[in-house]
């Protein structure tokens, strides 16, 4: 089988000697090209180009980022408003080498965490043919895998890419103190944002809403932090919104979304799961990111779920 193996050689964990290791050992089974991404958007364009030429197999080596960027490729542009699969044609299938400092999308579909580990999971489900069809969410004209959120986690997001193209690393310890340091600085400000579900319902004085594809939301070292227990691949959009910045509140919710097997609860938070779309407006431009990537700043977004949109190589469900 052909297969294009794009990689991210800025990626946090990716190495000259493990890129030629996984090359390497890609090639015993399948007929490899590789390419090495070398600016912001290359992915996407190879991916297109991979996807133009019939290449049945993309794998992607890097971070979240990278996978993104690869799937807004394959499938280019989302269509406003859309709600349901499309006749997706001979579009790739998707595979996934860990070498981010997360890889939330690959090892919340079972991926192990070390490359070379991945590398041999691979060729064992390219052998067995064994994939998964799953479901996407897009926002602002993007595709996105796992999640997207609006204030907070997309002004943390900033910080820690200023922090990386200072060469600091992004680490999950510099995302909990950025997450503080931001925290500390957007609570003593008014709440900005205003959530609608398609009932209707609206929930206003809102400081944050992070947005969810799949389960979990995100993981602090090997612990899945997990905000909308009810939501997968196969399901609707979950919402997370927090409608108060109090110490107290903040602290036994974020104690929750680590520890707690059924999910958070608390009065002053709006959790849904399992909703089709969502609207976030917001009283003053407010950051936005999807899949850990900050997009900008924005007043209105409204998130889609569409399912069965991509085979991707993985363990079954």
């Amino acid at each position: 089988m052909r297969a294009m193996l794009i990689v991210n050689p800025h990626a946090t964990s990716t190495t000259p000697s493990g890129r030629d290791l996984i090359g390497h050992a890609l090639s015993s089974t399948l007929s490899v090209r590789l390419e090495h991404t070398q600016y912001r958007g290359h992915a996407a364009e190879l991916a297109a180009e991979a996807t133009a030429q019939g290449f049945p197999l993309i794998i992607v080596h890097g971070g979240d980022g990278t996978v993104n960027e690869v799937v807004n490729g394959i499938l280019g542009a989302p269509q406003e408003g859309l709600l349901r699969s499309l006749p997706v044609g001979a579009v790739p299938t998707l595979a996934v080498i860990p070498g981010g400092s997360a890889n939330v999308f690959a090892r919340s579909l079972g991926i192990e965490a070390e490359p070379l580990d991945a590398v041999n999971q691979l060729i064992d489900l390219v052998r067995r043919r064994q994939h998964r069809r799953i479901g996407l969410a897009h926002c602002d004209g993007r595709w996105f895998l796992f999640n997207a959120g609006v204030g907070l986690d997309a002004h943390v997001v900033k910080a820690v890419e200023k922090g990386r193209a200072r060469g600091k690393t992004a680490s999950p310890g510099r995302y909990i103190r950025s997450t503080i340091r931001t925290f500390m600085r957007e609570r003593k400000l008014e709440p900005a944002l205003t959530v609608t579900v398609p009932s209707g319902q609206t929930f206003s004085d809102v400081y944050f809403a992070f947005i969810s594809n799949a389960s979990p939301w995100t993981y602090i070292d090997e612990r899945p932090v997990v905000t909308n227990p009810g939501v997968d691949y196969n399901s609707g959009l979950g919402i997370f919104a927090m409608q108060s910045a109090r110490w107290i509140a903040t602290l036994r919710v974020a104690r929750q979304i680590v520890f707690a097997k059924d999910g958070p609860r608390h009065k002053k938070l709006v959790r849904v799961d399992d909703v089709p779309t969502v609207t976030v407006s917001a009283s003053r431009p407010t950051g936005l990111q999807v899949d850990g990537d900050y997009i900008g700043m924005r007043q209105t977004v409204t998130f889609h779920a569409v399912s069965d949109m991509i085979d991707v190589m993985a363990p079954p469900e």
